[in-house]
C-alpha cells in the first residue's frame, strides 16, 4: 500500500491588487514560485485562494489561468461546487472542467446540509457523477461552512466508482488516514493529508502527499518532505522537521492568508498583502511570530540542507 513517490499539492493563494481585483501577472509569478520549488500538482480556486470571495465568473478565470502558465507540466485540480440545486453545481463542474483541469473537486460541506444523514449525501454524490459523465473527481472536507469528513467505507465507494481520483484529507485523525487509505488502494487515485502534526505517519502510511497551508509559505519544505520522508539515514532532520510543523502550527494559521501573503513578500515575491476574506487584524505580534518563523525556519534549513 506504500507509494515510494509522494507529491506536494499547494492549496493556492490568489494574488489581489490593491484596489481588489485579481492580479494575474503576480498570480503568474506565485505560480512559477510553487512550479520552482518542485510542486507535484496546483490546487487553484481552492479555500486558501479565497474562493467564496470570487465569483462564478472569477473562478473559471482563475482556474484558466492557472492552466495555462502550468502548461501541463503538472496537473491542476479546482473546485467545482458551490451549493444549490445539484443540478446546477453539476452544470458548474462542467464548466470547471472544460478549463483544463485533471478533476473537478467537490467540497464535502455544500452537497448536503450540516444534519443531513449519509444517505442523503450518498443520494446526492450519485446524482451529481451521473450528470457529470467521465469527469475525474475529487473530494475536499473544507471546513468551510462546516466540516463534512468523509468515513472510510464512504470514500472506498466512491473510489470504487472509478470517477474519485484525489482526496483532500482534513479529519486530523491519522488512525482514520489510514482506515481510508485501507479500502482506496487504487491506481490512479491518491489521498493528500491536510495536517501536519502528523505528516510523516500520513506519508509513511501510503498517502499519496500533502496539501497544507505550510507550503504557501516554504513549498520547498514540505516537497523535501515529501522526497525524503522514508529515508532511514535523515531520521533525526525529519523528526527535527516534523517537531518544527507542530511548533509553528499556530503563527502560520493565525490572519491567513493575509500572514501567508505578508510572509511571500518578505521573501521577495511581488505579491500584495489584500485579501477579500475578512480575517483578522495582522497585529505587530504576528509580524514577530512571522520573524521568529523564519529565523527557525533558516535555522532548520541548514540543518537539513536545502
Amino acid at each position: 500500500m506504500e507509494r515510494s513517490e509522494k507529491g506536494f499539492i499547494p492549496v493556492m493563494l490568489t494574488p489581489f491588487s490593491e484596489d481588489g481585483k485579481i492580479d494575474y501577472k503576480a498570480l503568474e509569478l506565485l505560480t512559477a514560485y510553487y512550479l520552482k520549488a518542485g510542486v507535484k500538482g496546483l490546487f487553484a480556486n481552492c479555500l486558501s485562494s479565497e474562493m467564496f470571495e470570487l465569483t462564478n465568473e472569477e473562478r473559471i478565470a482563475l482556474t484558466a489561468k492557472v492552466v495555462k502558465i502550468a502548461d501541463g507540466t503538472v496537473p491542476v485540480v479546482a473546485t467545482g461546487t458551490f451549493g444549490g440545486p445539484i443540478a446546477e453545481q453539476a452544470e458548474f463542474v462542467k464548466r470547471m472542467y472544460d478549463t483544463g483541469i485533471e478533476a473537478v473537486i467537490l467540497i464535502t460541506s455544500l452537497i448536503t446540509g450540516e444534519t443531513d444523514l449519509d444517505e442523503m449525501f450518498d443520494e446526492k454524490v450519485a446524482e451529481l457523477l451521473r450528470l457529470t459523465p467521465s469527469i475525474p473527481v475529487g473530494f475536499y472536507e473544507c471546513p468551510v461552512p462546516f466540516k463534512k469528513v468523509l468515513t472510510a467505507e464512504q470514500l472506498g465507494r466512491y473510489v470504487a466508482t472509478g470517477r474519485v481520483i484525489y482526496h483532500k484529507d482534513t479529519s486530523l485523525d491519522i488512525n482514520q488516514v489510514k482506515a481510508k487509505l485501507a479500502v482506496t488502494d487504487r491506481p490512479g487515485f491518491g489521498l493528500y493529508d491536510a495536517y501536519m502534526v502528523h505528516a510523516l505517519s500520513s506519508l509513511r502510511a501510503g498517502s499519496a502527499g500533502l496539501s497544507c497551508i505550510q507550503g504557501n509559505f516554504f513549498p520547498e519544505l514540505i516537497v523535501w518532505l515529501c522526497d525524503n520522508y522514508n529515508n532511514p539515514g535523515l531520521t533525526e532532520e525529519l523528526n527535527a522537521l516534523q517537531d518544527f510543523l507542530i511548533l509553528n502550527m499556530d503563527v502560520m494559521h493565525d490572519v491567513y492568508p493575509y500572514a501567508a501573503k505578508y510572509a511571500l513578500q518578505k521573501q521577495g515575491l511581488d505579491i500584495s498583502t489584500f485579501t477579500r476574506r475578512q480575517v483578522g487584524h495582522f497585529s505587530s505580534d504576528n509580524v514577530k511570530g512571522i520573524e521568529r518563523l523564519y529565523a527557525d525556519y533558516n535555522r532548520l534549513q541548514q540543518r537539513i540542507g536545502i
